[in-house]
């Protein structure tokens, strides 16, 4: 049967949907949208196959028309013995060996290559699917990873670490589709969530959930806190005074200008608004008076954060879109950075529990000794909140954050 029929300028020049052949089995396919692809039909057993050979082209994944004389004359040689071209190219095969977890990462990842929103969302999937959370699986074939291997990767991190456990397993379990549709695995995929590890693990909005806020380790704080200064909006502004009081969410998104004594430098929260029901004064640093300054400047209602509506404060989700944007959404919640304090003042300095605890706004104690403690110990209060104040705004360079360098 005569060969190679086909030139180079009739593929480029074909634009009639339809089939060219090439000869003996070989054929351009042009279809109706104008893409063109190659394909080899054979007659196998009284029964037609037609198997494809890749679109037509010289880029990445693409076949010339040489090449593709090339995979035609190796599926005649496959024919001519009797075996099965569908499996049996080097190509299928290829496709067919054993891949390792780590490659399948690697392979899905450039396949994202061109949507990631900037290097460091990358860097954030790499370091997820890789040693940091991964390590037990990273060797293993994906053929052979099960719900039991998947567990053990999820599990340390499940109830302390819910939304970046969660955000994980949805990232393995697209790996895993994209091993599946590439040939290196079978059968249902072992992360996924619905009728199948729901029924395994907690789910993130059950109780196991409650009471554990992801936050940002303290000593990454300085870093975190030089790019929030680089952040515009009131809502910025608002985590930074946040941070800096130690102070809860709603404390701070209803302060009021009344309540705030900047002479005295001194924020009293009224214990309408406090959660243990007593009032609470909170001892102001420079740099949070620096903010408030800032805020003063642009007063728009009674709030010291002001919402966009009249007469109304930020909204609550305001601060946790401000860690979005930067990213840190996946390792840090707004309530956290209590956590961070309780952690850098238990780790890092000799102030009494009693202060710590009285900077957080905790009860401590029975009630004798709460009635025996009848001062809220503001001046030790003071000297705690500088000393975080100093450590949250100075980088590991020794250089002094701007506060409030961003404006609205």
């Amino acid at each position: 049967m005569a060969r190679n029929k086909l030139t180079a300028t009739q593929v480029k020049a074909a634009t009639k949907p339809g089939r060219l052949g090439d000869g003996d089995g070989l054929y351009l396919v042009v279809r109706k949208d104008g893409a063109k692809a190659w394909s080899f039909i054979f007659i196998r057993a009284g029964v037609r196959r037609e198997m494809g050979l890749g679109p037509v082209g010289s880029g990445t994944g693409q076949v010339s028309l040489a090449d593709a004389r090339v995979k035609a004359e190796e599926i005649r040689t496959i024919l001519g013995r009797g075996g099965d071209p569908f499996s049996e190219t080097e190509e299928r095969k290829a496709k067919k060996k054993p891949h390792t977890f780590e490659e399948a990462v690697k392979a899905f990842l450039q396949t994202l290559d061109g949507k990631w929103k900037n290097a460091k969302h990358r860097a954030q999937w790499e370091m997820t699917l890789g040693d940091a959370y991964c390590k037990t699986i990273l060797k293993k074939k994906v053929s052979a990873i099960e719900t039991d291997d998947i567990k053990a990767v999820l599990e340390p991190h499940w109830k302390d670490k819910n939304e970046t456990a969660s955000r994980l397993r949805g990232r393995i379990e697209r790996v895993l589709d994209y091993a599946r549709v590439s040939g290196w695995r079978d059968g249902e995929n072992p992360a996924r969530w619905k009728g199948h590890l729901e029924h395994l693990l907690a789910k993130p909005d059950t109780k196991l959930k409650r009471g554990h806020h992801a936050a940002l380790p303290f000593i990454e704080l300085p870093e975190f806190f030089g790019k929030l200064t680089g952040v515009t909006g009131y809502g910025a502004r608002a985590l930074e005074f946040l941070i800096l009081t130690a102070a809860r969410t709603g404390e701070v998104l209803k302060a009021e200008w009344t309540e705030i004594d900047i002479e005295s430098a001194v924020w009293t929260v009224p214990k309408e608004r406090m959660k243990s029901g007593r009032e609470h004064r909170v001892p102001l640093s420079k740099a949070a008076i620096v903010i408030l300054e800032k805020m003063q400047a642009a007063s728009l209602n009674k709030y010291v954060f002001p919402g966009m509506k009249a007469d109304m404060p930020l909204s609550d989700m305001t601060m946790q879109k401000v860690l979005r944007t930067l990213e840190y959404d996946d390792r840090a919640t707004v309530h956290g950075f209590r956590s961070a304090f309780r952690d850098w003042a238990g780790d890092r300095t000799n102030f009494q529990r009693e202060v710590i605890e009285a900077a957080l706004a905790h009860i401590v104690g029975d009630k004798a000794e709460q009635a025996y403690r009848r001062s809220d110990a503001l001046e030790k209060r003071r000297l705690l909140m500088d000393a975080w104040s100093s450590f949250a705004t100075v980088k590991h360079d020794g250089k002094v954050i701007a506060i409030g360098a961003a404006s609205r």
